[in-house]
Parts: C-alpha cells; structure tokens; sequence
C-alpha cells in the first residue's frame, strides 16, 4: 500500500488519469464545480460491479441535482472500459488505474490479500472526504447511505448562504 488510508475528514489526494476519450481527467478540476463520488471496483462486468455501476446509473439524474459526478476505478484497461460502458449505458466517468497508482494513494485495501478491493470515498467541493465506504459485499445497497451524505452536504452548503 502506497500511503495511509484515506478517512473521513482528509482532503482527498488529487490525481490524474486519462480519460477514455483521450484527454485527462484531474480531480480537482472536477471538484471546482461538483462534489465527487470516487469508487474504486474490482472489475468490469463481474456480477457484484455490474450491480453496482447500474445502481449509479440508475440514479445518476440524482446526483446531478445534487452537483455530484461519480469517478469510477478499476485495473481495466481502456477497451474493457469501453465496452463496459457502453454494454450497460454508463453516464459517467470510468478511469484506468493499471498500475494501481491512484489505489495505492488513497489506501484502497486488498481482499484476502490478492483480490482488488472496493472502496467509495465521497468528496465535497473544498476536496474533504466526507464519507468512506469499504466492503466487496452488496455493493448496490450502499447507494442511498452515499444520497444521504450528498443531502447533507447540500443542505449544510445552502443553510450557510440562508
């Protein structure tokens, strides 16, 4: 593992990544406009990561109401992220981390020791962390805990200029 894991409260490390369209994608560029919900997954259309992207896609309407862009991670190379995308109609953005680099700079644990992990960070506009999650078991369900962070940071953001 690269550094410490990356905690509630930590400003999040900014990276970049190229995007599959060819540029690249920094995180910090996005985070001057909208909050972020990074994820890193194991891999493209297993069962539990298919679960999970399509129950983001299926609320991603959501999280553009509240000034949220979901930044998906795996170890796929660009094609498999392609066909991934397009197999299941993602809106947003999916990144390869080939070489484990990003993984290794939040702390995104190991399963078993071998297996890649499945970390969730939400990221406010100042770059804080504001939620973690962890676990390679039901990754869908997490979902609304994740809107329910989101609501929060909306709310706490309008309540300031009220």
């Amino acid at each position: 593992m690269g550094k410490d894991v990356v905690k509630i409260g930590d400003k999040a490390p900014d990276f970049e990544l190229q995007r599959l369209d060819g540029g690249f994608f920094r995180l910090y560029e996005l985070l001057k406009k909208k909050n972020v919900v990074l994820y890193f997954y194991p891999k493209d259309s297993s069962t539990d990561c298919t679960k999970q992207a399509c129950e983001f896609r299926d609320h991603y309407d959501t999280f553009q109401e509240l000034e949220t862009e979901i930044v998906c991670i795996s170890y796929d190379k660009a094609d498999a992220h392609k066909r991934f995308e397009r197999m299941y109609r993602l809106p947003f953005t999916l990144l390869s981390d080939c070489d484990a680099q990003i993984r290794n700079l939040y702390g995104v644990p190991r399963k078993f020791g071998i297996m890649p992990g499945r970390s969730l960070y939400v990221i406010d506009k100042k770059g804080d962390v504001q939620y973690v999650f962890n676990s390679l078991s039901k990754p869908a369900e997490h979902v609304q805990q994740v809107l329910d962070v989101l609501y929060d940071i909306n709310h706490d953001s309008v309540a300031q200029y009220a």
